[in-house]
C-alpha cells in the first residue's frame, strides 16, 4: 500500500487539507517519539550512570509547544474544539446559528490576534539574541513557529469554520 493510498484511507479531509493534516500530525509524531527516546535516555542516565541529558528539559518544552501547536490546525479544521451546546436545544434556530458565527468569528480574531502578538515578540526576541538557558537556542523561531500556527488556524476557523455552520441544520 503506498503513502498516498494510506492517507486517502485515514483521512476524512479532502484535497490539499489532507496532505497538511498528515504533515502536521506527523511533525507531532515524530516530535512525540524523539521526546520519549529523550526521556528513556534522560532517565537512564540520571539512575544508571549518574548524569542526567543536559538541557533536557528545555528540549522537552520545546518538544511539547511543537506537538501543541502543529494538532492546533488540525483540530481546528475537524471541529474538535470544546463546544458547550446545554443551552441549544431551548433556543430559536437562527439564534443557535447567529451564536455560532459570533464564536467562529471571535475564536478566529483571538487566532489571529495571538498569531500577531506572537510574531512581534519573535522578531523582538530574534533581534536581541534571545536564547535559551543552557542550550542557547534561539527562542525567536520556536515563537515564530508558534505564530504561523496560529495564523494557519486563524485561516482554518474562519474558512472551514463558517461553512460548518453554514452548512449545519
Amino acid at each position: 500500500m503506498s503513502v498516498s493510498d494510506w492517507v486517502s484511507e485515514h483521512y476524512q479531509e479532502k484535497g490539499p487539507v489532507k496532505w497538511l493534516a498528515f504533515s502536521l500530525e506527523s511533525v507531532a509524531a515524530c516530535v512525540l517519539f524523539a521526546l520519549v527516546l529523550l526521556t528513556c535516555v534522560d532517565v537512564v542516565g540520571r539512575y544508571f550512570f549518574g548524569n542526567a541529558v543536559n538541557g533536557s528539559t528545555e528540549m522537552t518544552e520545546i518538544a511539547l509547544a511543537m506537538i501543541v501547536f502543529a494538532e492546533m490546525p488540525v483540530i481546528t479544521w475537524r471541529g474538535g474544539h470544546v463546544v458547550v451546546d446545554l443551552l441549544d436545544r431551548y433556543m430559536n434556530y437562527w439564534l443557535v446559528k447567529a451564536l455560532g458565527l459570533l464564536s467562529v468569528i471571535l475564536v478566529a480574531g483571538a487566532f489571529y490576534a495571538l498569531a500577531g502578538r506572537m510574531w512581534y515578540l519573535a522578531e523582538r526576541s530574534l533581534r536581541r539574541d534571545v536564547v535559551t538557558e543552557y542550550l542557547e537556542i534561539p527562542t525567536g523561531y520556536i515563537v515564530q513557529y508558534i505564530s504561523v500556527m496560529s495564523y494557519i488556524c486563524a485561516v482554518m476557523m474562519i474558512s472551514y469554520g463558517l461553512y460548518r455552520v453554514i452548512k449545519e441544520k
